[in-house]
């Protein structure tokens, strides 16, 4: 399902700031020889993500799914001074290529990149977070909120991606394990009143989500 009109998109597209020269460089080079393109942040995405680490000036920010690295540059934009971010990949080779990514834009210095099953790695991060990021397998993002939240911090924010599933959250019969998990992710974070919350209608949906 084509959630956003094309013509949309390249309409915000002109209006917004442009990505720079390294990030559109690794977009291109992801769509010619990943496996996976899609996979990716776009370049709106990953202007949204940077404007608002940008906004929160984050000192401790916490990625879910590095994949090649891309979102993450965007969200070390907005480090503070000092600041440091952890990102978790399940896929050796993705993370390689995140790892030369990293030193390409020359933030190798911030960020800790973690490699393996986030469900065995959220517990031995002992951090407070002021942003978090979550974009992995989507049957797990119950159990990543629940084991991400008690050390998000008061005031910080959690966003997560693909919150509409290509649509198939909006069909009548929810079917398939990807969409029903994040049909459950979704009614859980409507539920949760310790939150302020918006699911933003911006590529495949992303909910913005902020602990009280």
């Amino acid at each position: 399902m084509e959630l956003i009109h094309p013509q949309a998109e390249a309409y915000a597209a002109r209006y917004s700031s442009e990505t720079d020269v390294l990030l559109t460089a690794i977009l291109r080079e992801t769509a010619e020889q990943h496996p996976q393109p899609h996979m990716v942040s776009g370049a709106l995405q990953g202007k949204f993500l940077e404007i608002i680490s940008l906004l929160l000036r984050p000192t401790r920010v916490l990625e879910i799914g590095t994949m090649v690295g891309y979102s993450t540059i965007c969200l070390a934009k907005g480090l503070a001074e000092g600041g440091m971010l952890h990102t978790i990949e399940l896929r050796d080779k993705d993370a390689a290529l995140a790892r030369t990514n990293f030193e390409r834009a020359g933030i190798s210095h911030q960020v800790q990149l973690h490699t393996g099953n986030a469900l065995d790695i959220l517990p031995q991060l002992r951090e407070e977070w002021d942003l978090v990021f979550l974009d992995a397998d989507k049957v797990s993002y119950t159990q990543y909120y629940e084991l991400v939240k008690p050390r998000l911090k008061s005031g910080g924010v959690l966003l997560a991606d693909n919150v509409l599933f290509h649509g198939e959250v909006l069909t009548d019969e929810i079917r398939g394990k990807n969409a029903k998990a994040i049909q459950a992710f979704n009614e859980m974070i409507a539920a949760d009143q310790e939150v302020d919350k918006i699911l933003v209608t911006l590529r495949d949906g992303l909910f913005l989500i902020r602990k009280k």
